[in-house]
């Protein structure tokens, strides 16, 4: 790969984390980075999530799908702020465990517990098909979510005709700034954007959300067919663009923004792209 792989291309960085280290390599690669957060702020929501924490302490459920190693050790920090680790650990060892992503999986093992379903790359929908092979009918499923709810898991269970679905989210997110998502639509109206670099699932369902609401989700999805190339850090963000629509998009092997980039750019140097 050449030193300006990425000469005169204009790529959005949609995260808001290490967008300084992000933006250095594309310039590095001859490229013009635009920040534009879509991430919104993340929360610890700990006054909405003591009333079912306290309620799955207490009675626990048939299953529990933990989603996000974080949101995971989140649960069991706030049990004990309550006085309620003991029984929430215990709940945890007398039900079916669901696990999503390897940091769940990681954390599982930091506490001697084990999944009954794992998922393989980390994606909802893969996870929906290792729990299709099981019965819920008439059962309690505890999800332990980050930020925002899940209606794929939601209508699954619900197809499965699970007796209650209680979510548990530690986090919430904050949307971003509507200036920044009237800049970028803007932006990319008048061809001024070349791809955007989506670090998590959540910035592509805000960027989405609010071309929906202005009228131009078909216009966003023919801008991704087209001029503007979509790059995911990994499976889940991928997934995301998947479920709103984008069909062409990138992600590289190791899911690291760095790599992404690099992925951008030999996306561009094979294509012959490059200005």
């Amino acid at each position: 790969m050449g030193m300006e792989a990425l000469k005169g291309k204009r790529l959005v960085i949609a995260g808001s984390r290490k967008t300084e280290e992000m933006s250095a390599i594309i310039e590095k690669q001859g490229g013009t980075a635009l920040v534009r957060s879509l991430q919104g702020l993340t929360l610890l929501d700990e006054e909405t999530l003591e009333a079912p924490l306290r309620r799955f302490a207490a009675e626990g459920a048939d299953w529990v799908v933990l989603t996000t190693g974080i949101g995971s050790e989140t649960l069991a920090s706030n049990a004990e702020k309550l006085d309620i680790k003991e029984p929430f650990l215990e709940q945890l060892t007398q039900a079916s465990i669901a696990s999503r992503g390897y940091k769940t999986t990681a954390y599982l093992k930091r506490t001697g517990l084990k999944a009954v379903v794992s998922d393989d790359d980390g994606t909802v929908q893969n996870l929906i098909e290792k729990l299709a092979e099981h019965d819920f009918a008439g059962q309690r499923i505890v999800i332990q979510l980050h930020g925002e709810p899940s209606p794929e898991l939601e209508r699954f269970f619900a197809a499965k005709k699970a007796g209650e679905v209680i979510s548990l989210l530690p986090y919430k997110h904050v949307p971003p700034e509507v200036s920044v998502l009237t800049q970028l639509m803007e932006e990319l109206a008048a061809g001024e954007v070349d791809a955007i670099c989506f670090t998590t699932a959540v910035q592509v369902q805000y960027l989405f959300r609010y071309a929906r609401k202005i009228g131009l989700e078909q216009q966003l999805l023919e801008l991704f067919a087209g001029q503007v190339l979509a790059a995911a850090v990994g499976k889940v963000t991928a997934e995301a663009l998947q479920l709103n629509g984008v069909q062409r998009y990138i992600v590289p092997d190791i899911e690291r923004m760095g790599a992404m980039i690099i992925e951008v750019a030999h996306y561009y140097e094979a294509q012959g792209l490059t200005k």
